[in-house]
């Protein structure tokens, strides 16, 4: 459906945007969950990203409206009021641990792994996950989150955040051992944690 949307969207922008609303909203908002890690603001973004991209449309042509990459498109104008909320906010003092259907951050494997594919599933330790992401340097957490939660191609990731390929890649593999190592690391602290309360 996504796919014939921008044909759509050039024929009859008021009629169809609704259904651009209704296919991408769920995406879009947990995408800016768990980029911001606050519920309040990420309906914030959403809600901007959907008014930013339909005035958007409205001032391109039917030919540019049917090259769009839609998907993509909405995720990068997402991240840009995403970016541009954070620089208004301070971080969140509360970690998120799952978004409104209830589902459960994953979370990476305490032994080494070599791609985040690997990561369990546990709700206790989320919310662990979902603060070692938010701190994360921005340009890795964006490329994380979108490559391996939200499931997008390494070219869609690269058009969003308009980098090129090669660095995207790098950016994410380096987000990727990143949290490993602070994974790691909260893991051994939670554990002498353990020890030290049990003596």
């Amino acid at each position: 459906m996504s796919n014939t949307l921008p044909w759509a969207l050039a024929t009859d922008l008021e009629g169809t945007f609704a259904q651009v609303v209704v296919t991408f909203q769920d995406q879009l908002y947990r995408f800016a969950l768990r980029y911001c890690g606050d519920r309040r603001d990420a309906e914030e973004i959403t809600q901007d990203a959907f008014l930013r991209a339909y005035r958007a449309l409205c001032t391109y042509d039917a030919a540019r409206i049917t090259q769009l990459a839609l998907r993509p498109w909405l995720y990068q104008i997402t991240l840009n009021v995403a970016r541009n909320h954070a620089r208004k906010r301070q971080p969140p003092t509360v970690p998120f641990a799952t978004d409104d259907q209830g589902e459960s951050m994953p979370f990476p494997d305490p032994t080494p792994m070599s791609q985040p594919e690997q990561f369990a599933e546990h709700h206790e330790q989320s919310a662990m996950l979902a603060n070692l992401i938010t701190d994360l340097p921005p340009r890795y957490r964006a490329a994380i989150i979108l490559r391996h939660i939200e499931g997008l191609t390494y070219p869609e990731v690269a058009v969003i955040l308009n980098t090129p390929l090669g660095t995207v890649k790098a950016n994410i593999h380096r987000a990727n051992r990143q949290l490993q190592a602070a994974w790691q690391q909260a893991q051994a602290t939670e554990r002498n944690h353990h020890v030290s309360v049990n003596h």
